[in-house]
């Protein structure tokens, strides 16, 4: 999908979608931190998901929108449609327009089906390399996806390494030696994985919703080809997952008791994204889980 480079809104919305559409109404919604979010109500009574920022970030949502067409691609799991991306000069800003979810009340056996779903899309990518077609975001920071063919050699090269070095101003001598005997033993603590696994990459309660079907919608993606132990980690770091999501995950994937000893250390990523976002009040989860291993 290529990049729209219009004047206004509403050229970007007859440039998709044609018969002389124009947006309505624009009515803000939550979206998140990064991001301003918006419901267009457009003339044909139809709705339209809008994410916007500066021009200069256009490829925060061209990265959104290659992720979100990868899990979209396997028809395992609600995910929302990309219809368009680009710049809107009038306003200089860049925008990602998504189909809108209208809510609807949550099916029974929410979370057994979100579980068997998020398994089977583990199970179904068949790719050899772990990385993806191009680089994309952690929230704002940059996610490197070189391919690799070893799962530890891309952990340590692609996801703890850049952030380690990003943390370096936060860590003192000691906490700077662990990291290099964490990265220098890696293959002492992870494991290679049976089969790589397409993952959502970013994947907490807030990147889940209850969709028009009543089942999970996966949004906001970090996508990548991965272990799926570090997308189950992810999921249990701010504990926003039911009980009944694991077991059902189980009877379709089933992990050893392993994971549990390795899970804080793939969640180590994700503590040191946040201390080089948001701040020091990280840096204790970080220290932490390096003193668990190292």
């Amino acid at each position: 999908m290529e990049a729209l480079n219009v004047n206004t809104l509403d050229e970007a919305v007859s440039a998709l979608f044609g018969n002389g559409l124009y947006v309505v109404s624009c009515r803000p919604v939550y979206g998140g931190d990064i991001n301003e979010s918006y419901r267009l109500s457009l003339s044909d009574g139809s709705a339209v998901f809008m994410k916007c920022n500066t021009a200069k970030n256009l490829s925060f949502f061209e990265a959104e929108a290659k992720g979100l067409e990868a899990l979209r691609k396997t028809k395992i799991i609600g995910v929302p449609r990309v219809l368009g991306f680009g710049t809107e000069k009038g306003q200089n800003r860049s925008f990602l327009l998504l189909e809108y979810l209208e809510a609807a009340p949550r099916i029974k056996g929410y979370w057994e089906i979100f579980g068997r779903e998020l398994a089977l899309l583990h199970r179904a990518d068949g790719n050899s390399c772990f990385g993806f077609e191009s680089n994309n975001y952690i929230g704002a920071s940059p996610q490197i996806n070189t391919p690799k063919e070893s799962w530890i050699t891309f952990f340590r090269d692609c996801r703890l390494r850049p952030q380690i070095r990003m943390a370096e101003g936060y860590l003192d001598a000691r906490m700077r030696r662990q990291c290099t005997e964490l990265l220098d033993h890696l293959d002492s603590f992870l494991e290679e994985p049976e089969f790589p696994s397409l993952i959502h990459g970013d994947l907490w309660s807030g990147n889940a919703v209850c969709g028009p079907d009543g089942k999970a919608w996966i949004l906001d993606p970090a996508a990548y080809v991965g272990h799926f132990e570090a997308e189950l980690a992810m999921t249990e770091l701010f504990r926003g997952f039911s009980p009944a999501f694991y077991g059902a995950y189980r009877e379709i994937n089933p992990y050893d008791q392993g994971y549990r000893d390795r899970r804080d250390l793939y969640n180590l990523y994700h503590m040191l994204n946040h201390l080089n976002l948001f701040g020091g009040s990280y840096l204790s989860a970080v220290r932490g889980i390096l003193n668990r291993y190292v």
